[in-house]
């Protein structure tokens, strides 16, 4: 006699990074609010981190961008506003880590940030950034990562206002997080 067992499908951990929310007093989402999104969107697992649009879950799917989809027109259905949504999983996470071409480990957190990007820009639209007139301040573009090493901190760097032009990136959504932020949810994600 033959037993058959139904696996359960692997679920899979995912972050959530929300631009531009509870900063500066406006486009408030409450993190116990967005957890409760996120509930109902039928993801289990879920956690946030800080305050400023951080949060991870899991679930059986595995359309990042679908995922990232849903949860901006949920955001906008309970606060009344639009919110990029990035949504990555722990693999992608943990390679955007591995793949920080500064030396992370010997760094504060806040002098290096991973801005996260929704596709690949051609690296041509960063060709007219005078890197020399920014130094000691560098950035290098990874798989839809953009690195910035800003020794004083992302709120002085110059480098990071040039960067955040709209010709740069536009038609692209983009979201930063410093390097503490990333190693916590690539280590959120891969529990």
């Amino acid at each position: 006699m033959t037993s058959r067992t139904t696996k359960k499908p692997t679920n899979t951990a995912y972050a959530a990074l929300l631009r531009g929310v509870n900063v500066g007093g406006s486009r408030k989402v409450p993190m116990a609010e967005l957890r409760e999104v996120l509930e109902g969107l039928g993801h289990e697992d879920v956690r946030t981190y800080l305050q400023s649009g951080n949060a991870v879950f899991t679930s059986a799917r595995t359309d990042a961008d679908g995922l990232a989809r849903e949860l901006e027109q949920a955001i906008e259905a309970r606060f009344g506003f639009a919110v990029a949504c990035l949504v990555l999983d722990g693999a992608r996470l943990r390679a955007v880590a591995d793949a920080c071409p500064f030396p992370a480990a010997e760094l504060e957190g806040k002098q290096l940030h991973a801005t996260f990007l929704s596709e690949q820009p051609d690296a041509s639209r960063f060709d007219g950034i005078d890197r020399e007139a920014h130094l000691p301040e560098e950035f290098r573009l990874g798989d839809r990562v953009l690195y910035l090493y800003a020794p004083e901190g992302l709120g002085r760097s110059k480098l990071a206002e040039v960067l955040a032009r709209p010709a740069l990136t536009q038609g692209i959504d983009a979201t930063t997080r410093n390097w503490n932020t990333v190693a916590k949810l690539v280590e959120m994600t891969s529990d």
